[in-house]
């Protein structure tokens, strides 16, 4: 086995999320971990998913290092594939698949790098595997097991092993996932004087939106924070006045503002014809390239900080927004063998040298960490 065949062979399971189904995949993982000596546990998630927690080689003296990954993929998307999503074929230098690059290329080099690891020593704390269901619609499964995990251990550093192309990331921002829902009165269009139109109030919340200040200051790694309304529906048909409407706000934030401060801006200046419904709400991941723990990841992926191109910070959200947390702001990083810009992508691959390195630096880590 080698992390190629690995990956075609989680390629093979379909995660697609909705609805998921990671069962199966997580019970072959923690069945080949066991083989080579991990202790593997199951936690529920949903019917049908499961989050799986690996470790071998745990110290009390030291804490390990952690490595994160999520089972689940996105759909296939309306667009034709030209290669079998599930079938992990190899041509031109890369692996195809739905999940090559997000993220199952990840879990196969995080796989063969601990399992390598270990064949040469014993690594000082150990390594525990985190590897979880439903991180995609905005890592719902991560928060949740980390209330069921909450006190059983500690981290000396993590690695959230997310698509970049095996440069090492030391932040993204957090996200809070907002529905808002106006309601009005129905009549016919002909008497709309005799209603209450939802979907104007809808129209006039948003144009609040467009105008919100956030009124804080840069920060250095993630820049400003930003405000999107992505979707909106309502009404019923052409000819009667929208009793009801509803539509999304996406904030990305930074360690510079106050999330719940935030939060009861956006609400008191909407007021009382939105009515918000908070689905996600994650705080930023960020760590200091100064960090030791950085320094190392740095050398190994032979990288230089404070250049153009480091500190560099990721668009988009992890499970690190939540490992972070729980692990009292352990030193974090976001590093993985898969292409960013294939992420969700038709034809989505994975380079096999970028797999073939990741393995090699993950097992560096494992073994240099001190």
């Amino acid at each position: 086995m080698d992390v190629i065949s690995l990956t075609k062979k989680l390629l093979s399971f379909n995660s697609i999320n909705p609805p998921g189904n990671e069962e199966e995949i997580a019970r072959f993982t923690g069945s080949l971990l066991s083989e080579y000596g991990f202790n593997t546990e199951f936690y529920v998630f949903e019917s049908g998913r499961l989050h799986l927690i690996a470790e071998r080689g745990l110290s009390p003296d030291k804490s390990p290092v952690v490595f994160s990954g999520h089972f689940d993929t996105v759909p296939l998307g309306n667009n034709k594939w030209s290669v079998d999503p599930f079938a992990g074929e190899i041509n031109n230098g890369k692996i195809w698949g739905r999940g090559s690059s997000d993220m199952k290329g990840g879990l196969a080099a995080i796989i063969m790098a601990s399992i390598e690891a270990f064949n040469e020593t014993t690594p000082e704390g150990g390594i525990r595997l985190i590897f979880t269901a439903g991180e995609e619609l905005g890592c719902h499964g991560a928060k949740q097991l980390a209330r069921l995990i909450d006190g059983k251990g500690t981290a000396s550093a993590l690695i959230i092993g997310e698509p970049t192309a095996n440069l090492p990331a030391t932040g993204h921002k957090g996200a809070i996932y907002l529905n808002a829902v106006t309601s009005g009165l129905t009549a016919h269009s002909s008497m709309p004087e005799l209603g209450i139109n939802a979907i104007y109030k809808a129209a006039r919340s948003i144009m609040k939106i467009i105008d919100f200040k956030f009124e804080a200051e840069k920060d250095p790694l993630l820049g400003y924070p930003t405000i999107n309304v992505g979707k909106i529906s309502g009404g019923m048909n052409l000819n009667s006045v929208p009793d009801h409407a509803e539509f999304t706000i996406d904030i990305r934030t930074t360690t510079k503002i106050d999330q719940e401060k935030i939060l009861d801006r956006l609400c008191e200046e909407l007021g009382n014809e939105t009515v918000l419904e908070t689905m996600v709400n994650l705080q930023p991941v960020y760590t200091s390239e100064k960090d030791p723990f950085v320094q190392l990841v740095y050398d190994i992926c032979e990288v230089e900080g404070s250049g153009k191109k480091f500190p560099m910070a990721l668009p988009y959200l992890t499970d690190g927004a939540v490992l972070q947390k729980l692990y009292n702001n352990a030193p974090t990083v976001i590093l993985g063998p898969g292409q960013p810009e294939m992420a969700h992508q038709t034809d989505e691959f994975c380079y096999i040298r970028t797999l073939e390195q990741s393995v090699n630096i993950y097992k560096n880590i494992i073994l240099k960490r001190r």
